[in-house]
């Protein structure tokens, strides 16, 4: 594996590879990676022929300075894990080399409801820092696939809105959710639960299925209500729980009226914040 630091030291290595007819994979990070980060580059190895990982903490996209000092930095770690997975190049610049003095970003975008609702509700500014960085690294990488994961589901909503304002030939591959044994949605943050905290995280995704056993039963404003009370025991603190149409994010009323329903929930735990979703229905609608 090839380590870059620098802009245009990567983007010539990258002309070379397109020279060649190499087809690229791209999986941007924050770093702390785990199995869910390598699904995205084993996905990324077996579908391309080159795949860049970047590793890079966007300060843009945090509401809470001290949650930006708290995040996890692991890169000894993260190195040998994408060594070990067959990633060819990691990108890991400085904040300068992103964010250089003077610079404007060349677009902004307006995703109407998408980075409104939900995490835009709870998180002003964050999906506008999120889309600011993944655009000036795909202006950097130029990809032809973009791998990001489903537990970050209106985000990858949003890249994809995103996408499609570019008029980026980037196809974006959203992958499955990668899990504990217990259930629980692997994420960087996990590892500053508690003992107790951990132990009582699963009961996230037991909601989340039991959301989903009961769509022929229930109707989506009962779904969430139920849930909120099945999240809302001491030690846990559920900031929302919606079931949305998975294309607009939009709240549904009934579940015959769409092709593709997700249910979607953060939950605090002490100062942890964890999200998660789950597919309800993903059928064409009559």
């Amino acid at each position: 594996m090839i380590l870059f630091k620098q802009v245009e030291e990567l983007r010539s290595h990258l002309e070379k590879e397109r020279a060649k007819g190499s087809k690229i994979g791209f999986v941007p990070t924050m770093g702390a990676l785990h199995k869910g980060h390598l699904s995205l580059i084993d996905r990324s190895v077996a579908d391309t022929d080159i795949t860049v990982c970047s590793i890079f903490v966007n300060p843009t996209q945090f509401n809470e300075s001290a949650d930006l000092k708290k995040y996890p930095r692991t890169p000894g770690k993260d190195i040998s894990l994408l060594c070990e997975a067959g990633c060819q190049l990691l990108f890991m610049p400085h904040v300068e080399e992103i964010y250089p003095k003077n610079y404007q970003p060349k677009r902004t975008f307006d995703f109407g409801n998408l980075d409104k609702l939900m995490e835009g509700a709870k998180r002003p500014g964050h999906f506008q820092g999120m889309a600011q960085v993944v655009s000036r690294l795909l202006d950097i990488v130029d990809p032809d696939q973009l791998f990001m994961g489903q537990k970050d589901f209106q985000q990858a909503t949003i890249v994809q809105s995103m996408l499609e304002q570019m008029e980026s030939s980037t196809q974006l591959v959203v992958c499955p959710i990668v899990r504990e044994e217990d259930g629980l949605a692997m994420s960087s943050r996990n590892v500053r639960l508690t003992k107790e905290q951990r132990r009582l995280a699963p009961n996230i995704y037991r909601t989340l299925k039991a959301a989903r056993d009961k769509t022929s039963t229930r109707s989506p404003k009962q779904i969430e209500d139920e849930a909120l009370r099945m999240l809302a025991i001491p030690g846990m603190e559920p900031e929302y729980f919606r079931v949305v149409n998975g294309k607009t994010l939009m709240p549904i009323d009934r579940f015959d009226e769409v092709g593709f329903a997700v249910a979607c929930t953060a939950v605090r735990l002490g100062e942890i914040r964890l999200i998660d979703n789950i597919i309800l229905k993903n059928k064409p609608s009559r």
